[in-house]
């Protein structure tokens, strides 16, 4: 997906400062946990979905208009750079814990009881 998303951008001769200033928006959605988990998973979760940059991108396809459809590439770019390094969707128990972990209970120390 990232180099598909990259391939797009750079075919319709996007700005590479555009790319810079976008490339972690999406992150900007990890504020949602200011809400505590599961409002911060579910917003974290609706900005790293490719649901919306993909309806953005048709929509700017069906308008006949360039910057939604650059601006879902690198949206779209950055949701598979996040798969790509491991990085998944969140569950509201902890932000560790994604649906590409492994178990993240196995992660934490065991204590002696």
């Amino acid at each position: 997906m990232l180099v598909g998303a990259l391939a797009v951008y750079f075919s319709l001769a996007g700005p590479l400062w555009l790319l810079a200033v976008l490339a972690l928006a999406p992150d900007l959605s990890m504020a949602g946990y200011l809400g505590g988990p599961k409002v911060g998973s579910r917003v974290y979760n609706l900005f790293h979905t490719y649901t919306l940059p993909l309806a953005l991108g048709a929509v700017g396809l069906w308008a006949g208009s360039t910057f939604p459809v650059l601006v879902a590439a690198v949206w779209t770019g950055h949701i598979g750079a996040d798969r790509l390094v491991g990085y998944g969707l969140k569950y509201d128990d902890d932000f560790k814990h994604t649906h590409l972990s492994t178990d993240h209970r196995a992660e934490t120390p065991l204590t002696a009881d």
